[in-house]
């Protein structure tokens, strides 16, 4: 039975292994934000978007119209700030009703999108769409990239590469696991070894103490 356990398991890790790749690369595929949200003038609303370093991001926000037929009221303007984990500011428009933001990340971690709301008297409900994506997840948006600070053969590219990088440092982290779960299937098996040895001694030992008292 246990000369069949490296075999069963090695199948086993063989199809997680397919299994967390196939996610893998559906999560990059529909890793995206798209919200809509609404807000009180005089308050801020603050989104977060944990971003790998070198990896395309693309934003496009627009004040929703509530009165649809009829110009935007003056009041529904927004202010809007990009900024990364460390400060930097990688977007700023001030006093807009809609607006696009695109760039290649120099840093790793949390990137924040702020909307400021002027304050107002009596109060007003802004509501605002926002559609934020990262990565493989910026497949459709070179029309807006090619406005931002990259062009659309470097989006393609960069989207390919993201591709790449990502899936191979899955089948690494893939492959450590493997790795792992052999080492205790292996300790597993000399310990069966060892105790089924140490039994037998045992056993042995049993057996040769009941001889001995019926002989005597």
């Amino acid at each position: 039975m246990l000369k069949n356990w490296p075999v069963t398991m090695n199948i086993k890790l063989q199809r997680q292994k397919l299994c967390l790749v196939l996610v893998s690369i559906l999560w990059l595929w529909t890793r995206a934000g798209s919200i809509r949200f609404d807000m009180e003038s005089g308050h801020t609303k603050c989104i977060t978007e944990d971003i790998k370093i070198n990896s395309m991001t693309v934003g496009k926000y627009q004040i929703v119209n509530p009165n649809e037929g009829y110009p935007l009221p003056d009041s529904h303007k927004v202010t809007v700030r990009v900024t990364s984990a460390h400060g930097n500011n990688y977007h700023s428009s001030e006093n807009v009703n809609e607006g696009h933001f695109a760039f290649q990340t120099s840093e790793a971690g949390d990137y924040m999108a702020c909307f400021f709301a002027a304050d107002h008297n009596p109060s007003t409900s802004i509501t605002v769409d926002f559609d934020w994506k990262s990565g493989i997840a910026a497949k459709d948006w070179t029309n807006v990239a090619k406005k931002g600070s990259v062009e659309s053969m470097e989006l393609e590219l960069k989207k390919m590469f993201d591709t790449v990088q990502l899936i191979h440092d899955e089948m690494f982290y893939l492959r450590d696991r493997r790795n792992a779960a052999t080492e205790r299937i292996y300790q597993l098996e000399n310990g069966v070894a060892e105790f089924s040895v140490a039994l037998s001694f045992v056993v042995c030992g049993w057996a040769s103490d009941l001889a001995f008292e019926e002989f005597l």
